[in-house]
């Protein structure tokens, strides 16, 4: 389809330019023919006028016979000062002065091209007529010629139409080979969008040497292509995390749901030697736990939606010292600068920070450090550890959604992994930037928010 449409399109484009050349033959040619036709036609009155001017010197020399023999012309009528017609050639013979149109009173010679004329019936003549003074008067000489066509004469009307013939089929021969070379590139580009959409081919199109608009075509079609192929990858990761996501997520569910089921059924089984308040209390821990899962969840969802969140200016010190207030079981050490402001929603980034201090809390072994201060026009908060730290290759692991480390596994069964993913998030949410950096002891999460400026 494509070659027939690029074929179509050259065939179109020739067709167009060799009607264009044709036209412009006929209009030029009609200009040539017309000024040729009037240089023919005074050269004819020129040699009609020459023949006749013999007739003029019988007339001179009082030789003029009744009957003129002139073999190059149709006729000739010799008219006495009188209006009399005195001498003609043989076929003229007898008949009546055929015109009276020419010649102009004010003129001494005069011509005119006349059609229908008594002694030529069904076509036209080249009339001139010539005075002749003499002592009686001015004698009349008319000499009549065939005319000169409106073609001029075959050998013109084929000499032109074999230009013009020429010049159409060089038109189009050369349009369509230019048309041709344009279109190859376009070709090439079509026939590897053809493959791509396929599915053959890498994600890119040839891109000609000529620096045109078809070049241009090619590149922004290139770059096109790199956006799709990106925003292809994108959605392939995405989907695969989502997938990954689905699959932690139902099994973290299953989880405290397994764990209920089995305290229940346990507890029907030997209702007797069940102590139901140690089971009530089992199953609330599992339910918990259910809830922080479904409640993180919601929040994950949220923010991946880009719900709207309510922005306002936060004093990052104050809501520090708000949130390390609140009772823990590790000791939380407080270096905080006021006056820190940030645009941020007050609940997310409370969210963000409880999450770092649980995270923290659940990993240290004395105390927690909590630092506040503004850098370079950023606003950044720490919250460091006294654990045993994160390996440098699994800095990036722990923000990924479900993910916990052996070690954290081991010393916290009851965490959802959806902690520290959530506090990336919402520093994401807020044009921020959530990282572990290096430190002489422990985990170092350090948060950098751009701060309000005084």
């Amino acid at each position: 389809m494509s070659t027939l449409l690029r074929r179509s399109l050259r065939i179109r484009l020739a067709l167009f330019a060799s009607i264009a050349m044709l036209l412009l033959n006929v209009v030029v040619s009609g200009f040539v023919l017309f000024g040729l036709r009037n240089e023919v036609v005074d050269a004819r009155a020129q040699e009609v006028s020459s023949k006749a001017l013999r007739v003029l010197l019988l007339i001179k020399r009082n030789q003029l016979p009744q009957q003129v023999i002139s073999q190059d012309l149709d006729g000739i009528q010799v008219v006495d000062p009188v209006g009399r017609v005195v001498s003609s050639t043989p076929n003229l013979a007898g008949l009546p002065l055929l015109t009276r149109a020419i010649p102009d009173r004010n003129r001494a010679n005069d011509v005119a091209e006349l059609c229908d004329l008594r002694a030529f019936p069904g076509r036209c003549e080249v009339a001139v007529a010539m005075h002749a003074y003499q002592p009686d008067g001015a004698w009349v000489i008319y000499a009549f010629d065939p005319a000169v066509p409106w073609y001029v004469s075959p050998q013109v009307i084929i000499f032109q139409i074999c230009v013009t013939a020429l010049l159409t089929a060089l038109t189009w021969f050369g349009v369509s080979r230019v048309v041709a070379r344009t279109l190859a590139p376009v070709h090439s580009i079509t026939r590897k969008l053809a493959k791509i959409t396929a599915g053959g081919g890498g994600m890119r199109v040839p891109v000609p040497e000529n620096d045109d608009e078809i070049r241009a075509l090619a590149e922004t079609a290139n770059h096109t292509l790199e956006q799709m192929e990106a925003a292809l990858e994108r959605q392939e990761a995405a989907i695969e995390q989502q997938r990954r996501f689905a699959g932690d997520a139902s099994h973290d569910l299953r989880s405290p749901i397994t764990a209920m089921r089995a305290q229940v059924e346990e507890a029907l089984l030997y209702p007797e030697d069940t102590d139901w308040r140690e089971t009530g209390n089992e199953v609330l821990a599992s339910l918990n736990r259910l809830q922080a899962i479904v409640t993180n969840l919601l929040t994950l969802t949220k923010l991946d939606a880009g719900a709207p969140d309510r922005r306002e200016p936060v004093d990052l010190g104050e809501l520090a010292a708000e949130e390390i207030a609140r009772p823990r079981a590790k000791r939380v050490v407080p270096n905080l600068q006021s006056g820190v402001i940030v645009t941020a929603d007050r609940l997310q980034l409370a969210r963000l920070l409880t999450n770092l201090l649980d995270n923290a809390e659940r990993h240290a072994e004395t105390h927690i450090i909590v630092t506040v201060r503004q850098q370079d026009g950023e606003a950044v908060l720490e919250v460091l550890d006294d654990g045993a730290g994160i390996a440098h290759d699994k800095r990036e692991v722990v923000f990924q959604r479900f993910t916990r480390l052996d070690d954290s596994r081991t010393r916290d069964a009851g965490g959802s992994g959806l902690g520290l993913p959530i506090a990336r998030e919402i520093a994401k949410a807020h044009t921020g930037t959530l990282t572990i950096e290096d430190s002489h002891t422990g985990a170092r999460f350090v948060l950098r928010m751009p701060a309000q400026e005084d």
